[in-house]
This record gives structure tokens, sequence and C-alpha cells, in this order.
């Protein structure tokens, strides 16, 4: 027989013969429940010390303080919204007549109104003789450039989205 056999046990029967401590398992349920009484005075002590030392305020629901907003800048929580309504307010006030300044008597047409009454009226200009020598002196320093006639490329900008496409390559 090798010697790791030698020192096993025999068990033959299948189970234990010897009986529980009963004695030593009553003994240590005694001190546990003594332990946890007297940790649940302590916790109560701790506690009502706490609270003595600084009462709480209010209960905090959501009914007591409106919510506060943050300081400004926010993100926009629908920036394409938020857009679309800027690009529409600013279609509406070129598409339409209203006040700018109404103590000054100051308004403002609709675009389309107010190229027709330039048409109309011309812009202003110089008689073609009355040019100073300084404005002469100052186009001969002037760099040379190529001057370029814009192409119309329709509505840009940050609103060229809600521009309709008839509308974007019209011009007069």
């Amino acid at each position: 027989m090798s010697p790791e056999t030698e020192h096993r046990p025999r068990r033959e029967e299948g189970y234990e013969r010897r009986d529980a401590n009963v004695r030593g398992l009553l003994q240590f349920a005694l001190w546990m429940a003594a332990f946890l009484v007297l940790v649940m005075f302590g916790m109560k002590w701790t506690f009502n010390h706490l609270y003595a030392l600084s009462p709480p305020g209010p209960s905090p629901t959501g009914f007591e303080r409106p919510r506060t907003q943050p300081p400004e800048p926010r993100l926009q929580v629908h920036p394409h919204r938020d857009l679309k309504s800027f690009c529409d307010e600013q279609l509406k006030m070129l598409n339409s007549y209203g006040w700018v300044d109404q103590q000054k008597s100051v308004v403002h047409i609709p675009i389309e109104r107010a190229m027709d009454k330039l048409l109309e009226q011309g812009l202003p200009a110089r008689p073609a003789g009355e040019i100073s020598a300084n404005e002469v002196v100052e186009a001969a320093k002037a760099p040379e450039f190529t001057v370029r006639t814009p192409q119309p490329t329709g509505v840009g900008g940050q609103c060229a989205f809600v521009a309709q496409p008839s509308d974007a390559g019209s011009s007069r």
C-alpha cells in the first residue's frame, strides 16, 4: 500500500455518527443576538446624535422649488427645429410689412416690393465730371484686381435649406 492511502480514515457507514453540539450552537446564537441588539442601539444613538448636530431641511421634492436653468450658453435640445423656426421668422420678415422703429416712422417692406421700387426710382449717382483729385490718387494706388460679375447661386447661408427651388435660380 502506498503511504497516501494509509492515512485516510475509513468511512464505511457514509455519514457522521456524532451529533451536533447543541449547547455550542445555542451559545453562538445567543451571543450573535446580543451583538445585533448592541449594534442596533449603537446605530440609534449615532443617528440621534447626527440629527441633533445638523437637522435636515425640508425634504427634497419636485414640487417645492422650480428647476433652475444652467447659465448661458446652453445646449440646444432640438437645433434643427430651432434653425427652422429662425429661418421661418427671417423669411416672414423679408416677405411682409412691419415697423422697424415706430417712433422714427421707419418700416420694412417685402424684398420683392423693395427691388421693384428701386428699379422705378433708380440709384443715386453723381455727374460724370465730378471726381476729386484725391479719388484719382487713391484709385491709382489701389492694387490691380479683376472684377468678376457674381453668378446667381441661389439662396445661401444658414437658411438655404428652406428656400424654394424655384426661388434659388431666379434673378431680375
